[in-house]
């Protein structure tokens, strides 16, 4: 039977890079992963992703995020290729404007707070209503998904790491020595278990009920008409609460489209085996009807579809801790919807909970505890 110091479940974004981590400490790591390397059954995928420091969901994220920055940086040394791109942000919309400019001011970031009248002058892509106001981060900027995970998993692999794709964990169980992992293709043993899982993290990781669900989300990318406004040089990624929803948005970047998302809290929920992946024209229409009031040079014909799945916890921050039934186990999940950017720091706090059973960053509020609490 093969035996490992560490088994890594699910080698999506955070899985990816707790095997990199990992590895580059010298462990003997084995990332399993259910689908192919590269899916899109859950959500790391989509050629881009939002990266920012003045983080409007809670200052105590924007260490981390200054760590992952760094960490990215580092990464893109090691396989040179460029995998953090900065084009700015802008951010408005009640919630997500003051959290950002609360992050900002508690952390002393780069900001300023303008209008949607200066943010059309300055970015022509943007048609925002004249008085809306936003706070504006230089930092701000996005990552390549999918580019990452390969970095990582390459770095893992020179280190000595084991990767097995198209092998699905069927259970998982503490023993006196460690960890016994059983497959659909047989059983690994291992002094420690890492549980990224992604949308199945619920079931994969036995976490208390009610701990994450899987969401299905939905995005678009349409061709520009005026294509020279949605160069990455010439337009910010956006996070922006308008008609009563979140909608976020990409210059256009690996393929030639304007990418739109719209964040929906209530979308289809459930097992992640049954909910459909299929994008449909229900899934276009409040994207195409953003896009046309607020980014019109934007809104030409469709030229991809598709879908997500988040896995939001209930108060929509991370859990990552060491599991409630043994130390043996560590738990990363709730992510979805704005995790990815931190893959390369929560990377490096699996390795260390794995390793150490501690980590020096600070991740109280990530507790799984937390629920249980009284307030």
């Amino acid at each position: 039977m093969d035996r490992y110091d560490v088994v890594v479940v699910g080698v999506g974004g955070m899985g990816s890079a707790a095997l990199y981590h990992l590895a580059r400490r010298g462990k003997r790591v084995l990332g399993l992963e259910r689908f192919d390397l590269l899916h899109e059954h859950g959500s790391s995928h989509g050629l881009t992703r939002i990266i920012r420091l003045g983080y409007f969901e809670h200052p105590d994220y924007v260490p981390l995020l200054r760590r992952s920055y760094e960490l990215w940086r580092e990464l893109e040394r090691e396989v040179g290729e460029q995998l953090l791109h900065v084009t700015g942000i802008v951010e408005g919309g009640e919630a997500i404007y003051e959290g950002s400019l609360r992050s900002c001011l508690e952390h002393d970031l780069p900001h300023e707070a303008i209008d949607g009248r200066e943010v059309a002058r300055r970015f022509p892509a943007y048609r925002l209503p004249a008085d809306y106001p936003v706070v504006y981060q230089p930092d701000g900027g996005f990552v390549l998904p999918e580019r990452c995970i390969v970095a990582h998993v390459a770095g893992a692999l020179a280190r000595g790491a084991t990767l097995r794709a198209r092998e699905r964990v069927l259970e998982w169980e503490v023993t006196e020595s460690g960890v016994r992992i059983t497959t659909d293709r047989g059983v690994v043993e291992a002094d420690r278990i890492v549980l990224t899982a992604g949308a199945w993290s619920q079931d994969v990781a036995r976490l208390p009920s009610g701990s994450v669900r899987a969401v299905r989300q939905a995005l678009a990318w349409f061709l520009p008409l005026r294509p020279e406004l949605f160069e990455p040089d010439r337009m910010p990624v956006f996070n922006l609460g308008l008609d009563g929803e979140h909608f976020y948005g990409f210059p256009a970047f690996g393929i030639p489209g304007f990418k739109l998302g719209r964040y929906d809290h209530h979308g289809e929920g459930g097992d992640p085996e049954a909910i459909s992946r299929e994008p449909t024209l229900d899934d276009e229409a409040p994207l195409r009807v953003f896009a046309g009031r607020y980014f019109p040079a934007g809104a030409g014909p469709t030229v991809a579809l598709k879908t997500c799945l988040f896995e939001p916890s209930p108060d929509e921050h991370f859990l990552i801790d060491l599991h409630p039934a043994s130390e043996r186990a560590v738990v990363a999940a709730g992510f979805s919807g704005h995790g990815f950017k931190f893959c390369s720091v929560v990377g490096e706090i699996l390795a260390d909970l794995a390793s150490d059973g501690s980590t020096p960053h600070d991740i109280g509020l990530f507790g799984l505890d937390r629920f249980d609490r009284d307030d």
